[in-house]
């Protein structure tokens, strides 16, 4: 497939506002919920997701293409792209860990947890799906991560709000955090189309 810079661009585009892991397709909710209560962790989080996205895909693209695909191996799939992705969140983990301690300690038990994040896994394997070539994938890789660090910094940004807030009591703690992100969700939805039509087909 030949390298098209707009497809590219509406790729990265889409998966960043249109098709927002997060807030349009619900994968990845849990480190969004658990870890958006200050910007050094919220931004920690995206990066660390976002880097991880992108190595999975690098990674996970030539493996099925060239190996899984080739022995009849396809069933393997899921079992070897979380193998993929839990070698790479070791790799991030220790990175952090060593040269960012105050953000490895503030992520805590969620940094780990990216094993487990489905956004990472389902772009994994949307990327296959969809039967990108590796630049795209890689495009839909970055346009995802970008996408979580927004969702990320905009409920970061609401739940300090939120904390000066008074709410009544039975919308107090969850209620009210789970109401804000699902309003956030729908606002994302205004993205519907656009990105096709402002750069065309």
């Amino acid at each position: 497939m030949e390298f098209d810079i707009k497809q590219i661009i509406i790729i990265i585009m889409s998966a960043a506002f249109v098709n927002n892991y997060v807030l349009r397709q619900f994968l990845g909710v849990c480190p969004f919920l658990g870890v958006s209560k200050d910007i050094k962790s919220s931004v920690g989080m995206g990066f660390s997701v976002t880097f991880v996205m992108i190595m999975a895909s690098a990674v996970t693209w030539p493996i099925q293409r060239y190996l899984l695909d080739p022995s009849g191996l396809e069933f393997m799939q899921t079992v070897v792209f979380i193998l993929i992705i839990a070698t790479l969140v070791q790799l991030v983990e220790i990175t952090l860990k060593k040269f960012a301690p105050p953000i490895h300690a503030s992520l805590g038990i969620f940094l780990p947890l990216i094993v487990t994040n489905c956004a990472v896994l389902g772009l994994t394997i949307s990327n296959i799906n969809n039967e990108y070539s590796f630049i795209m994938a890689i495009a839909a890789a970055l346009g995802a991560g970008l996408g979580f660090l927004l969702a990320m910094l905009l409920f970061t940004g609401i739940r300090q709000e939120l904390a000066n807030a008074n709410p009544p009591d039975s919308f107090k703690g969850m209620p009210i955090t789970l109401i804000s992100a699902a309003i956030l969700s729908i606002a994302f939805f205004a993205f519907e189309g656009v990105i096709e039509n402002i750069f065309g087909k």
